[in-house]
């Protein structure tokens, strides 16, 4: 997948070929990294199992071939100059690409619930990185059934664009809410004239590795700060990062099936991402008060030790032994 990134990398530069104004090779270059670092996190989650290993290894297996299929179909129809999705010509190209399409994109998700399901039942670490693993693979699981409403966000009205060698092709559905094809941002290529549904997915899909990596923040900051030390103070503050994350992704997919831009945020989306602000900083902000009340409150630890360190056979133990 990395290697796919890089040659597409290049391929823009080499290829002037467009479809609706990017190069043909951005859709594959994106692709492949997603793909990439998406099949990076899971290799490295399979490993960490403690039950059900090899049943986990040939999930993964099959997760692999899934994506192989479904990223090559993507190159496939860069390669040839058309489109990869929403389209419904009859010719060969558009056809072996929705056939792979049908073969491959449904063992993705199931694969992904499966494995959510089986890290759910058991710890693959500390608490804090079992948190982020569970919360990060059900907002993947959720931003996969978002990716599944693509085709009908556009509605069922057909329309007729031209791909990069001049050909009509038919399409159906579409990436936009509001303007089928949109007119994209830079790069990503969401629509900056309705909603589009490639947000949410994009943010859902990644969760995994952004909330793995504020529990791995945690971990360091624990070695400088004691009240930090407690895995479950660092579970709790990944938990609240996990459900302030849940709270953009519902935000950003209620946005985008309402036709909104994601550069253009009406004044309920903003309410809605204010509340989750509000929510994720309270909440950060009630566990680590707690945590530090109870890293330098009082206790009685030195004075037991103390105590300890005397027999309770030894005469010193009893007044008079003390006394002399």
């Amino acid at each position: 997948m990395f290697t796919l990134t890089l040659l597409s990398a290049v391929a823009l530069f080499v290829d002037d070929r467009l479809l609706m104004g990017e190069s043909v090779w951005v859709k594959p270059m994106k692709f492949g990294f997603a793909m990439g670092v998406y099949g990076l996190t899971l290799a490295w989650l399979l490993s960490k199992l403690s039950k059900g290993r090899r049943f986990g290894w040939w999930l993964g297996t099959v997760f692999a071939v899934a994506g192989l299929l479904d990223v090559g179909a993507v190159t496939y129809a860069a390669a040839h100059g058309t489109f990869s999705h929403f389209n419904t010509n009859a010719e060969p190209v558009a056809q072996t690409v929705r056939t792979v399409f049908s073969i491959g994109v449904a063992p993705l998700l199931l694969i992904t619930l499966i494995i959510a399901v089986l890290v759910l039942i058991q710890r693959t670490g500390d608490r804090a990185m079992t948190r982020a693993l569970r919360a990060g693979l059900g907002l993947a699981v959720a931003s996969m059934g978002v990716a599944l409403w693509l085709s009908n966000s556009a509605g069922a009205t057909p329309r007729t664009v031209t791909d990069a060698n001049g050909n009509q092709v038919s399409m159906k559905g579409g990436h936009g809410i509001g303007d089928p094809d949109g007119n994209g941002m830079f790069l990503t290529n969401w629509s900056t004239t309705g909603g589009d549904l490639r947000v949410p997915h994009f943010v859902g899909l990644h969760a995994i590795q952004v909330l793995l990596l504020i529990a791995a923040i945690l971990g360091v900051l624990a070695t400088r700060h004691g009240w930090l030390r407690d895995e479950r103070v660092r579970a709790r503050l990944v938990g609240v990062a996990g459900l302030g994350y849940t709270g953009v992704f519902a935000a950003l997919t209620w946005q985008a099936k309402r036709g909104i831009p994601v550069t253009h945020l009406d004044w309920q989306t903003l309410i809605a991402f204010a509340g989750v602000a509000v929510f994720t900083l309270g909440a950060g902000a009630a566990v680590v008060v707690a945590a530090r009340r109870r890293s330098v409150s009082p206790t009685d630890t030195v004075p037991a030790r103390v105590c300890s360190a005397v027999p309770a056979h030894d005469p010193r133990a009893t007044p008079e032994g003390l006394g002399s």
